[in-house]
């Protein structure tokens, strides 16, 4: 994943602020807080305990909605106060109970030239959202990721309550913006301070580069590792599955739910855990018709926005009918997002592939897994999906194309010599890139290959994972203070990172979680 290339804000070159006058409320307009409340993020902790807590939470893409759907489940297990959410947000965040303002979908674009032709579009979602703001009347704003569109909202409902003369909800920002990889980056923080209470970081470098900048930040461990607690969740001796079957070998407990297994060494802090969510390839391939032997499979991530997908996927159906030409029985297992748009474009798209392929639609993170299992090798476009690969441990190849001007931008204003998360943290390129015009079939082809035939490749990768794996997680000191009386260093469970941002803030809103 290049957080920096995710986080890219093509709203500050393409949209002026003469573009987003400021938006207009009816005069029967109440405030949420009491009148004499004045200042930023007061009053949050009005209201008796039985009130609800109303939550607005905003999020602008696939990875979001994910992040977005565990904060919600996190806060409402730690929450005293009944809570009541409104938003933005796609198909997991309304399993968990968000009626979303409009289709996430409109407002998921990422890339400068990407952005121009959904301009009007965006910025009448935009002014939809902060009207939705001030009618819900929340006690807390929560935007993730997608920083272009979330920071336009925030300064948008500061500006609004401004006018109104009253104070505003606490503003909270999941997922930093990645200002540290860009030139001059750090200079564009001055201001954030003014639009954020809260920022909630992934990366460990990051909490105190934003607090060096007068900004509050809380590193909450990165949410990938929230994977090994959902769909295929890890296993301690005291939380089991009635389902699952447990093996204890050299103090190492495994946790089987269909061809999934999740390890971690007991009696250690979750910290030095492994990470890794283990699967039965001969299991997962039986269970999507392969043979267990003789046969190549290859992960296929496309992306999880349109315009990735549209880009990535004839390069990629390219790359595969050269390396069908030298390794025999090759199929390949696509996952998609779960989006309907994002769905029905891979759908279409892969009509027409010459490799056989096994198309996994609004497929869920325990089908993401299987695929991973059943896979020896995947070919990903940058993305959050580089960190689940690493956490299978498949052997990857990443890509990356974007729109000639996106990707003239990238190269004049990034700091970074790669593109994916892992390789960056590690500043080595461990997973082999191929990046904008160097992004072709043939140079894809031969990576595949390199990755294939190298086992030393596939161990520096292995390698490689468990140490990155293990850099993402909180320290144990910052463990404790989000999730105070209710944190066991020992329950690896409540190592989660969206129960830390949850934690983080209840603290915030001033409210007692015990």
């Amino acid at each position: 994943m290049w957080r920096c290339c995710e986080n890219f804000s093509p709203l500050k070159y393409a949209l002026s602020s003469t573009l987003l006058p400021c938006c207009r409320f009816s005069s029967h307009f109440k405030a949420p807080f009491s009148s004499h409340c004045h200042g930023k993020g007061g009053g949050a902790a009005a209201g008796a305990r039985n009130e609800k807590l109303r939550v607005f939470i905003v999020a602008g893409e696939p990875s979001g909605d994910l992040i977005g759907s565990r904060l919600m489940a996190s806060l409402r297990r730690l929450s005293p106060r009944p809570l009541q959410f409104a938003g933005v947000g796609g198909n997991l965040m309304k399993r968990e109970g968000l009626v979303s303002e409009f289709p996430m979908e409109d407002i998921a674009v990422m890339g400068v030239a990407e952005l121009l032709p959904h301009l009007v579009r965006i910025w009448v979602r935009l002014r939809q959202t902060v009207t939705a703001v001030m009618d819900f009347r929340p006690h807390v704003v929560v935007t993730v990721d997608a920083k272009g569109f979330s920071f336009r909202v925030l300064r948008s409902i500061t500006d609004a309550y401004r006018r109104l003369g009253v104070s505003r909800p606490p503003l909270v920002h999941y997922v930093a913006p990645s200002s540290w990889a860009w030139k001059g980056g750090e200079n564009k923080l001055k201001n954030l301070a003014d639009t954020l209470d809260h920022l909630l970081c992934i990366l460990p470098f990051e909490a105190a580069l934003f607090k060096a900048h007068g900004i509050k930040a809380t590193y909450v461990g990165h949410p990938v590792l929230e994977d090994a607690f959902t769909s295929v969740a890890v296993c301690t001796s005291w939380c089991l599955s009635p389902l699952a079957s447990v093996a204890d070998t050299q103090n190492v407990y495994l946790l089987k739910l269909g061809c999934l297994l999740t390890t971690y060494s007991t009696g250690e802090n979750p910290a030095h855990c492994r990470w890794w969510i283990k699967g039965s390839k001969s299991c997962s391939r039986q269970d999507f018709g392969l043979q267990s032997a003789g046969s190549t499979v290859v992960c296929v991530l496309p992306g999880s926005r349109a315009q990735e997908v549209k880009r990535m996927l004839p390069l990629f159906e390219s790359a595969l009918d050269l390396l069908a030409d030298k390794v025999p029985m090759l199929t390949a297992i696509i996952p998609t997002a779960p989006s309907h748009v994002i769905t029905d474009a891979v759908t279409e798209a892969v009509k027409s592939w010459k490799t056989p392929n096994i198309l996994l639609p609004y497929a869920s993170e325990k089908d993401k897994y299987s695929a991973f299992a059943a896979s020896d090798v995947s070919l990903c476009t940058s993305g959050t999906a580089v960190l689940q690969l690493q956490m299978a441990r498949v052997p990857t190849v990443v890509a990356y194309r974007a729109h000639p001007l996106t990707e003239w931008l990238i190269k004049s204003r990034t700091k970074l010599h790669y593109i994916s998360l892992p390789n960056i943290l590690l500043d080595s390129p461990v997973i082999p890139e191929a990046l904008f015009a160097d992004c072709t079939p043939q140079r894809l082809f031969t990576l595949l290959c390199q990755v294939l035939e190298d086992s030393e490749v596939k161990e520096q990768q292995a390698k490689a994972a468990e140490q990155v794996l293990s850099m993402l997680v909180p320290p144990q000191q910052s463990v404790l203070e989000s999730t105070g009386s209710l944190c066991s260093v020992e329950n690896v469970f409540d190592w989660r990172p969206s129960m830390a941002a949850a934690s983080t803030i209840l603290t915030l809103l001033q409210i007692d979680k015990t």
